[in-house]
């Protein structure tokens, strides 16, 4: 399950990156996607560190949350280290979109998790 976690906070950080460029028809070449992608997928792999998060990746509070801040905040920093641009629009945008992604596929394997648990529990009894 680690992996499977791990996989999906990679690839909805990339599908973040690839709709914020191409709302705003920047060149989908993959030069262009890394550069607007490295710093999130970088702060995420440094949130998985910190949040110990392959220790429980389901989980929405102990590690979805934290993850969400993390790679917000760490794409943050190194876009501006890397003079990227941080306008509070994009800094917004980006918060509520990984908030979503990230701490929404957990929240929903949660619910899936509990009414497989209930029709389990249910059908013994």
């Amino acid at each position: 399950m680690i992996i499977v976690a791990a996989a999906i906070d990679v690839v909805l950080t990339l599908a973040f990156a690839l709709s914020g460029r191409s709302s705003h028809a920047e060149a989908l070449d993959p030069a262009g996607i890394w550069s607007t992608w490295w710093p999130f997928l970088a702060a995420l792999a440094v949130g998985w560190v910190v949040t110990l998060a392959w220790r429980r990746p389901m989980k929405v509070v102990r590690t979805g949350i934290p993850l969400w801040i993390i790679t917000v905040a760490g794409g943050m920093l190194l876009r501006a280290a890397s003079g990227q641009g941080t306008a509070l629009p994009f800094i917004i945008v980006a918060t509520l979109v990984l908030g979503l992604v990230l701490v929404g596929w957990r929240l929903i394997a949660l619910l899936v998790r509990t009414v497989r648990a209930k029709k389990t529990h249910g059908s013994k009894e």
